[in-house]
Formats: C-alpha cells, sequence, structure tokens
C-alpha cells in the first residue's frame, strides 16, 4: 500500500512542473513579441513629433500673446507718465493762484484797514479842516500848474512862425515848448503846427505824434530850424487842430504861442473860433485853448507896438472863452 501511494505522488509533481514550464515558455514568448513589435514603435513616436508641434505652437501663440501684452503695458507706462506730468503742472498751477490769491486777500485786507482808518480819521476832522479839505481836492480835480489847467491827453501847439519871433523869441519858444510838455508826463498825442495849419512834420499830417521821449527830442530838434509861412493870426490853426483832431471823449488842449496879431478883426477870429470849439449844456468847449505871448514887439519903436498890444488882448478874450490862460512873459530873450 505504502509503494503504490510514493509512486503516485511522484507522477503528480512532475506533470505539474511540466506544465507550469509550458505557461511560463508562453508567457515569455508573448512578453518578447510585445517589446519588439516594430508597428507599435513607429506609432509612439508619430504621436511624440504630433505632441511637439502643438507644443511648440502654443509657445508661439504665448509669445505673441506676450508681446501685445508688452506694448500694452508699455503704452499705458507712457500715459501714466503723461499724467504724471500732467498733474505735476496742475499742482503748480494750483500753488501759483493760491499765491496769487492769498496776495490780492492780503492787499485787500491792508486796504479795507486803510480805508477803515481814513474814514475815522476824517470823522475826527473840524469843520474848518473839512473847509481846507473840501478846497484842496477840488484844487486837485482842477490839477493846475501855474494856473494853467493840464488835464488834457493830447497836447497841440500852434505857434506863430513869423520873422520877428523866429529872430528875437526863437531860443525862448523852444525852452517854454519843452516846459509845457514837461508837465504832461504822460501824452496820447502831440502835434506841432503854425498858425496857418502848416504841419512841422509832413509824415505825421493829420495824424497824432507818439509820445516818447525820443519823439519828444525830435520835436525840440525840428523846431530849432524850423520855418514856415506865417501871417501872425492864429484862426487857420485853430481849424485845422479842431476839425482835424477832435473827436468825442479826446481831451485836447491848444498852446498858442505869439507876439502879436495882424488879423483885421480880433471878434470876427473870437465868433469863428465860438462857431467851431461850440460849447456843451455845462460850458465846456470841444478843446481848451491856451495862449503864451512873447512882448517881441515891445522891444520896438512905439509906433509897431500896436500889433503887440492887439495879440495879448486878443489871447486874453480868446483863452478866456474857452476855458484856458493866457500867460503874458515879461521878456522875449533866454536869460
Amino acid at each position: 500500500m505504502r509503494t503504490k501511494r510514493r509512486e503516485i505522488e511522484g507522477i503528480s509533481l512532475s506533470f505539474l512542473d511540466v506544465v507550469s514550464c509550458g505557461f511560463g515558455a508562453l508567457i515569455l514568448l508573448l512578453v518578447l513579441n510585445k517589446v519588439f513589435e516594430p508597428i507599435i514603435f513607429e506609432e509612439t513616436v508619430t504621436n511624440l513629433e504630433g505632441y511637439l508641434a502643438a507644443l511648440q505652437e502654443d509657445l508661439e501663440t504665448i509669445r505673441g500673446e506676450t508681446r501685445v501684452l508688452n506694448r500694452e503695458m508699455i503704452r499705458k507706462e507712457d500715459q501714466q507718465k503723461e499724467e504724471l506730468q500732467r498733474l505735476t503742472e496742475l499742482r503748480q498751477q494750483f500753488e501759483a493762484l493760491q499765491a496769487r490769491y492769498e496776495a490780492t486777500t492780503n492787499r485787500s485786507r491792508v486796504e479795507n484797514t486803510i480805508e477803515s482808518q481814513l474814514a475815522q480819521a476824517k470823522q475826527k476832522l473840524t469843520d474848518e479842516m473839512k473847509k481846507l479839505l473840501a478846497n484842496f481836492q477840488k484844487q486837485q480835480e482842477y490839477n493846475q500848474i501855474g494856473g494853467i489847467p493840464v488835464d488834457s491827453e493830447y497836447v497841440i501847439f500852434i505857434i506863430d512862425t513869423s520873422g520877428s519871433m523866429r529872430q528875437f523869441a526863437w531860443p525862448l519858444v523852444l525852452q517854454k515848448v519843452d516846459e509845457t510838455l514837461a508837465v504832461y508826463p504822460h501824452l496820447k498825442g502831440i502835434q506841432v503846427m503854425n498858425d496857418q495849419g502848416h504841419y512841422m512834420f509832413s509824415q505825421y499830417t493829420g495824424e497824432w505824434i507818439p509820445d516818447t521821449p525820443a519823439r519828444r527830442q525830435a520835436i525840440l530838434d525840428r523846431l530849432t530850424n524850423w520855418n514856415a509861412f506865417s501871417q501872425s493870426s492864429p484862426e487857420k490853426g485853430i481849424a485845422t487842430a479842431i476839425s482835424t483832431f477832435y473827436k468825442p471823449g479826446r481831451k485836447i488842449s491848444l498852446y498858442i504861442f505869439g507876439d502879436d496879431f495882424n488879423g483885421r478883426s480880433i471878434n470876427r477870429v473870437i465868433d469863428f473860433v465860438d462857431r467851431i470849439n461850440i460849447a456843451d449844456e455845462n460850458g465846456d468847449r470841444l478843446v481848451r485853448i491856451h495862449g503864451v505871448g512873447f512882448p517881441v514887439i515891445f522891444a520896438q519903436p512905439a509906433q509897431y507896438q500896436a500889433s503887440g498890444y492887439k495879440y495879448a488882448h486878443f489871447m486874453r478874450i480868446l483863452c478866456e472863452r474857452n476855458g484856458g490862460t493866457f500867460v503874458a512873459l515879461n521878456d522875449f530873450r533866454l536869460l
């Protein structure tokens, strides 16, 4: 019994070993066949190349988007710089305006303080002081120098260029023209003509000579050697001055320089001037007329002095009727 059991067990073990080895050999063949199969390997390589190409395309796309984003970022940085610059300028303007506002406010505060102090001072004035102040203000408004109102903005000289004036009084004429201009520091216009209405500067015919230091000096220089025909009667010069240069709103003064009057009638000339230099409802004329008398004729023999007295009488009436002043000099020589 024991011998049969051992034989059966040995046979069973050998059979199992054979079967196991056979299955192992089959599995090994299958594994070797899968690894070295060429078709599957080629498909894997192809798939990898396609994947790499897709990655390359994605990389180029990302690079393009990066460039766009960089440009956009640079543009925004530039805009930011411009906005910062504009903000800086606005801040500077604001600070300047604020400084001006503070200065104006301070000045206004000071002016208000001064006005308040002046008002308090006025309240303390006595009746006599108030009367003196009123007279002083009235004189200031009239603005006279040497009895001649100097409230005009334009001045026209009408000068007698006759032989007697040029021979005896001309240096003094230049001095009086210079002195007259000196009392008008700032004029809007000047003009110089003789008693016949002839302009000293032909280039300024019918126009105002600008008031500048150079022009004032040019007037004196030209006047030194100026010689023009004269009849010793300012009628034509006055008519030319008023008709050419008067306009509403202009404050004009005429200065007539002469030594004698050779017109036929004083009254006729005065009436003529009344008609062209008309007065308004307040009695104010279009222009003021002042006169300066040079006593050249009174140094001549008595038979020649009548025209000198006539000129003085004529100018006194003419200036009085036309809001001006007549000044008679006591000598025709330059001292």
